[in-house]
């Protein structure tokens, strides 16, 4: 078996080592670009998770199919040289999470069917989600941890098939590791201001825990148990519209002291997006081992794409017509389009206004890849071809006007937003040690 060098992480963390990594959960082009270049010069592997409703087999938001973000992230790798032996890609909540409308038949089905094609495009890291009711459960009634495994079971059967058929082809390809668990944040982040979450309690972590590892035993699944390396907890922590809820070690003391217990486990933390350098550390020496990314980074890119706008308006101020208009184009499709980001933003319409913009959530990122969003910002790019005056970097972009002026940035529109991702990206690099890896 060729064991996957993710399973170095529960081995450091066991053996004292404050060290984990970071998952970037993200298609944003300028955000994968970022990752890898940040990891070529860091010299450390990259974790690259796509979302069950971001990739499927059926395309997803991103009209891409597993093999096609495989080779999607691949090539940005080979843009940057990067070691490929370090790009690790992995499937984020793979489960029934977008049928969930259809009965347990149908849906699981085709979450089987997803499971298999992500395993079976090279796929090494696969969070096996079956946490969501289907049409045909009780919708009055909490869903089971004894349901959650059984079905879980299903699909780590699946992927296990898969691993199977794929090393066939693939003699290097290493054994993919799974995450487990049932108190899993939703996907793509919580309705409203995220009050009221609390901290999963010892007791439902190991009465889960055990459900899970009796439900692969017995299902003749020893040797997937063996490469569960993580399992899904609440630590207390989540993005808000304008903040997020801080991590507390001392409110999360016991449940981090109890995967102490567990030799083979470290906690897996979704939605880490927002925490200071010094909490994400804090996470990583308590017992977490990966720290799950998504709208931090992309709220970095767009942050980045509105200042070249605002520099841009400066620029062209005489001349309107030439300019890109991004934050307006953006603001236009959002507005066409309310379906993935209504149901989040409350407040007034002066309210809603600001938050479809600045959110911390940023549900801009769905719609980063409509054609007319893309138009646009492939006029700043051009406008902005020959970089951003200085007083203008220096007044929207005033991190990257230090780096352009000491000689580690170039003046480029592409570069600066790609460097501002990276402003992010060390924070997490600063908590992970993840260079110590592999």
């Amino acid at each position: 078996m060729n064991q996957n060098p993710l399973k170095q992480i529960v081995k450091l963390q066991k053996e004292g080592n404050a060290v984990g990594i970071y998952s970037c959960c993200s298609a944003n082009k300028y955000v994968v670009e970022a990752v890898l270049k940040r990891g070529k010069e860091d010299d450390s592997c990259v974790l690259i998770e796509s979302t069950a409703n971001q990739v499927d087999q059926f395309g997803g938001y991103t009209g891409m199919n597993p093999q096609a973000f495989m080779d999607y992230v691949c090539d940005i790798a080979r843009k940057y040289d990067f070691n490929m032996k370090k790009l690790f890609m992995g499937g984020d909540h793979l489960g029934p999470l977008t049928w969930a409308h259809l009965p347990e038949k149908e849906a699981m089905k085709n979450a089987e069917d997803l499971v298999r094609a992500y395993v079976l495009a090279g796929f090494t890291k696969i969070h096996i989600d079956t946490s969501m009711k289907v049409a045909d459960d009780d919708p009055n009634t909490r869903l089971s941890d004894e349901k959650i495994a059984e079905r879980g079971v299903r699909l780590a059967k699946v992927a296990e098939a898969a691993y199977a058929e794929y090393v066939k082809s693939h003699p290097d390809a290493f054994q993919p590791v799974y995450i487990v668990g049932s108190e899993v944040p939703i996907p793509g982040g919580v309705q409203g201001d995220g009050e009221g979450m609390q901290v999963t309690s010892v007791a439902d972590f190991k009465a889960t825990e055990a459900l899970f590892e009796d439900a692969f035993k017995n299902a003749g699944l020893e040797k997937a148990w063996d490469n569960v390396i993580g399992f899904v907890v609440q630590p207390g922590i989540e993005e808000k519209d304008a903040g997020c809820t801080e991590y507390d070690r001392a409110k999360a003391a016991d449940l981090m002291a109890s995967i102490k217990e567990y030799p083979t486990l470290v906690f897996e933390g979704h939605s880490s997006d927002y925490q200071t350098k010094y909490k994400l550390r804090e996470l990583i020496e308590d017992g977490v081992g990966i720290l799950k990314v998504g709208p931090g980074l992309t709220f970095m890119a767009r942050e980045a794409l509105f200042a070249l706008a605002y520099a841009e308006k400066e620029i062209y101020a005489d001349r309107t017509e030439m300019q890109s208009h991004f934050i307006e184009v953006l603001d236009k499709v959002m507005l066409e389009d309310p379906s993935r980001w209504q149901k989040y933003y409350t407040g007034n319409e002066n309210e809603i206004r600001i938050k479809r913009k600045f959110s911390f959530s940023d549900r801009s990122r769905y719609y980063m890849q409509n054609p007319e969003v893309v138009g646009a910002i492939d006029l700043l790019m051009k406008n902005l071809k020959d970089g951003v005056p200085l007083n203008l970097l220096s007044q929207f972009m005033p991190i990257q006007y230090t780096k352009v002026r000491e000689g580690f940035l170039t003046n480029d529109p592409e570069e600066l937003v790609r460097d501002r991702v990276i402003n992010c990206i060390d924070e997490y690099l600063f908590a992970t040690h993840q260079k110590e890896i592999f």
